[in-house]
């Protein structure tokens, strides 16, 4: 090969440089969320135990968190099972009124005939 002769590329449709081509990321964006979500629990865990003077008590204060939003699901979710309830039944009883006027009108129209 000649120093004067232009260097030939591979004919494979990219002809970018390497540095401008897109990067090609795989993966599953669920553990990308994941990730981010326990690095964001460990500054708040930081940033309290900075604040508390004790990774222990920052870790403490983040379990009293954690611990009430738990109670509070807990306490909300008869009262949201007993209204779900309430609605699956009212549909229940409305279908079961329309099916039946259905059925009467076919039953009146096959009468007719």
């Amino acid at each position: 090969m000649r120093f004067s002769e232009p260097v030939r590329m591979a004919d494979d449709g990219e002809h970018s440089p390497v540095w401008a081509r897109s990067k090609r990321r795989g993966g599953n964006p669920l553990v990308g969320i994941i990730v981010t979500l326990l690095a964001l629990f460990g500054v708040l865990t930081a940033v309290l135990g900075i604040k508390e003077r004790s990774l222990a008590e920052g870790g403490a204060v983040v379990d009293g968190w954690i611990a009430k939003g738990v109670d509070t699901v807990k306490g909300k979710a008869p009262e949201a099972a007993d209204q779900a309830a309430d609605a699956t039944v009212a549909a229940a009883e409305k279908a079961g009124d329309a099916a039946q006027a259905g059925a009467a009108a076919a039953s009146d129209e096959l009468k007719k005939q």
